[in-house]
């Protein structure tokens, strides 16, 4: 059976999170301590003990979600020798795509971590607290949320952010055109169309700062090609060369998470099993896209011994 390994975004933070991998693993340990030391911050500490609010900053949720997912991986091969090289592809969610990167070592960790707090405090920096929402339209078919958005383009910058899976699409921008695009969807009969507690509006043309620093930071990072391809959120298909991940790193923080699509090329290609490292949010959203196909979160030691031994058969 042919495998994704997929890395999730931000929403899946929580306190607590990642600390039973690294009381059961060294490994898992190892990378929190290495995020640790790059970030010169006691993200782990936080991580584990709170508050919640600190760890929904921003700046903060991404590196720490990575850092869970990569935690996961590290434990999956020291403790029971899988690594990256059993999946056909490997894919994240937004931030999650560095995560990605990290799996199939095409970023180490630290960089990766330094390169997610400075997304993070770019993001946040780009629009002035309130000035920009987003809102998920649930049930939403994409030809009605396009309609909503021309609708609503009067008031304001308003785009697709996430394509997650059918009936599960995200739009952010302007919070003036984000409400009236709200508005112009319920007039279709999508009842459930709400705005997100965010705190900026992500993956819309108004991060456009946060994609100029980003550029800037990644013209120096050092980038290999990826030992397994990279199913990216801009182009929804795989990708092996180190410069393109790069340059897609950049378009991706103003342009569309096209998740949904990037689900539907790996299952095209072959996958059956979608094994989601270090939460289990992703693997909810498969349930509601490709029925047929196997969803497997790695959150807990039992899922990673679990996990490992199905694939010994």
């Amino acid at each position: 059976m042919a495998l994704a390994f997929t890395f999730p975004g931000q929403g899946s933070q929580a306190v607590g999170m990642g600390k039973a991998l690294a009381d059961s693993f060294a490994s898992a340990r190892a990378v929190f301590d290495e995020v640790d030391e790059a970030l010169g911050q006691k993200l782990s500490q936080l991580m584990w003990d709170g508050p919640i609010e600190e760890i929904t900053l921003t700046e903060n949720a991404q590196p720490a979600i990575m850092a869970v997912s990569l935690a996961a991986m590290a434990a999956l091969k020291s403790e029971f020798d899988v690594d990256v090289s059993t999946a056909k592809f490997v894919a994240g969610h937004s931030l999650g795509e560095y995560s990605a990167l990290c799996a199939a070592g095409a970023l180490s960790v630290s960089d990766a971590a330094k390169l997610l707090k400075l997304r993070g405090q770019s993001m946040q920096k780009a629009v002035p607290v309130g000035q920009g929402a987003m809102a998920a339209l649930l049930g939403a078919e994409m030809t009605q949320a396009e309609q909503a958005i021309a609708q609503a383009a009067t008031s304001g910058i308003v785009t697709i952010a996430n394509d997650n899976a059918p009936g599960q699409i995200v739009i952010s921008g302007d919070k003036a055109a984000v409400d009236a695009a709200i508005a112009a969807i319920k007039e279709m009969g999508v009842r459930k169309a709400m705005l997100l507690p965010v705190s900026a509006p992500f993956h819309c043309p108004l991060m456009q700062p946060a994609a100029d620093a980003m550029a800037e930071a990644l013209k120096d990072a050092q980038m290999s090609n990826p030992s397994v391809p990279v199913i990216t959120n801009v182009s929804a298909g795989p990708v092996s060369d180190a410069e393109t991940l790069r340059a897609q790193l950049v378009d991706q923080v103003t342009g569309k998470v096209r998740w949904r699509e990037s689900v539907d090329a790996m299952h095209a290609a072959g996958v059956e099993q979608f094994v989601e490292a270090g939460a289990k949010v992703l693997t909810t959203m498969l349930k509601r896209h490709i029925k047929e196909a196997q969803g497997t979160a790695l959150v807990t030691a039992e899922d990673l011994e679990a996990f490992a031994a199905s694939l010994k058969g």
